[in-house]
């Protein structure tokens, strides 16, 4: 499962096993990423919570953000993540695996309207340089409607995926 003692579902107590029944009920099981975290009951809740607030963000979709998640994943390598928000993307958002694949291949025929779109590619190339961004970019963002808090919660999710691909990938968390 992993290179570290994770709690499975049978064993949680407390916090652990109050966010393992929320997770179940709205996936249908606990997916092992969300068990890596179980180490922490502080930090799994955490990122539930996290994860809860940008499934409902106000004005960005959850289709933007699992590819990110996705697109990061593949710059990281992370065959896990990139598994899990291709099956989200076809399987919750309705996307063709053969948009999803193109995606991968070509993120700027993403499919997504042009606010989003362009978050996507700004969240990509920061997380692949983060130095190699900057004011222009930002400025480019909102001439289309991005607004700063867009900005920021994009930026953040793929920095925040980056690392979950490196917990993922060193801990060595198998797949379902």
């Amino acid at each position: 499962m992993s290179l570290l003692a994770q709690v499975e579902q049978a064993d949680a107590t407390g916090v652990v096993a109050e966010v393992y029944q929320q997770a179940e009920q709205m996936m249908g099981y606990v997916p092992n990423a969300l068990k890596m975290h179980s180490i922490n009951p502080f930090m799994l809740e955490q990122l539930f919570t996290y994860m809860g607030t940008v499934m409902q963000h106000e004005t960005l979709s959850g289709k933007l953000f699992a590819a990110i998640r996705m697109l990061v994943s593949v710059d990281q390598k992370c065959d896990y993540c990139i598994n899990f928000n291709e099956g989200m993307l076809i399987n919750a958002y309705g996307v063709s695996a053969d948009v999803v694949a193109a995606m991968k291949a070509n993120p700027e025929g993403c499919g997504f309207d042009e606010k989003e779109k362009a978050l996507l590619l700004y969240t990509i190339k920061a997380t692949r340089d983060s130095n190699g961004v900057g004011e222009t970019d930002i400025q480019q963002l909102r001439d289309i409607g991005c607004s700063d808090l867009e900005i920021y919660d994009a930026l953040r999710h793929g920095a925040n995926q980056v690392m979950g691909d490196i917990l993922l990938n060193a801990f060595q968390v198998e797949k379902e």
